[in-house]
């Protein structure tokens, strides 16, 4: 993840400035926002793995729109258009990230109030700090069962008569993720502690669950994640675990790459280490929230117990 510094991290658009250029978005976008189907809930996921979640709790009662869901670009180099400023502004319910990971929607939402509009930010939801150091907070099992059940909760407000409907939609999704849970379990089972490497912290939390041990300085993937360059004790660090063949596997972020990160990945291919690609976007098409979290563990199963490298999913 990289945070650039026009978004304020971790205060979102803050300054006149930034507001000024925010109404300039909303006032192009008025005349074209997108209108929601009828007698459907407009519904806006930031991230297209909130997107998805929304999607599966809400059914055919909800009309969808995710903002951020390219797996092949930095998702941080993300610039609101008048369309995106558009959708947020009509949406009925919209899910952030929280934790400074897209704080540009702050000045949109402030920008177009709306008190009947239902605002989920995750890192509220979880009561965490704006000083939680890791925001790939969907990695982390716990994360989608809340955002789930809170979705439910709000749609239900926005349309009475179908409660039941969304109350049931999360039993099942709560449900879906029993095989994710499962396979976390037999990794942890079959290879707790073993020492691992990444470029940033975006699988951390799911590394955590899974009892492996992520040797990559902290330093060195802050400062991967915040475009700034690691201390070059850091690097030699990192850079040594691959030639001394320390690391069982290698998690590489796809969507955050620069000459060092791409030279970390040569290192790990030239010396065997399977090498595992992680996301910050879902990868689409072809992938649910739930299918995404499997694949990923599934793929860091087949390197530590085979070796084989899944590079992209």
């Amino acid at each position: 993840m990289r945070i650039p510094a026009v978004r304020g991290h971790p205060g979102g658009v803050g300054t006149a400035a930034g507001l000024v250029a925010v109404a300039a978005l909303l006032s192009a976008a008025c005349a074209g926002a997108p209108g929601s189907d009828p007698g459907r809930i407009t519904a806006v996921g930031v991230e297209n793995e909130y997107a998805n979640v929304i999607s599966q709790i809400g059914g055919p009662y909800v009309s969808v729109s995710a903002i951020e869901s390219n797996p092949n670009t930095d998702p941080h180099t993300f610039e609101a258009s008048s369309q995106v400023a558009g959708e947020v502004s009509a949406a009925q319910l919209v899910v952030e990230n929280g934790v400074g990971y897209d704080s540009w929607i702050d000045g949109i939402l402030s920008s177009s109030p709306n008190s009947s509009r239902k605002l989920i930010d995750v890192q509220t939801l979880l009561g965490l700090p704006n000083s939680t150091d890791n925001p790939h907070l969907w990695y982390d099992p716990t994360t989608m069962p809340a955002v789930a059940k809170q979705i439910a909760k709000d749609l239900g407000v926005l349309d009475p008569a179908h409660t039941a409907y969304f109350t049931a939609q999360v039993t099942t999704f709560d449900s879906s993720l029993d095989t994710w849970y499962d396979d976390i379990a037999a990794l942890k089972a079959s290879y707790a502690g073993a020492p691992v490497a990444v470029t940033e912290p975006v699988p951390d939390y799911m590394l955590q669950a899974a009892g492996l041990d992520d040797v990559t300085p902290w330093p060195f993937q802050a400062d991967i994640m915040n475009g700034v360059d690691p201390s070059a004790q850091d690097t030699s660090l990192e850079q040594g675990f691959f030639t001394q063949h320390t690391i069982k596997v290698f998690f590489y972020n796809q969507q955050v790459t620069d000459s060092l990160t791409q030279s970390l990945l040569s290192l790990a291919q030239s010396n065997s280490i399977p090498v595992v690609g992680v996301y910050e976007t879902m990868p689409t098409p072809g992938y649910d929230y739930q299918s995404w979290m499997v694949a990923e563990v599934t793929a860091a199963q087949r390197a530590l117990a085979d070796g084989v490298s899944t590079t992209r999913l």
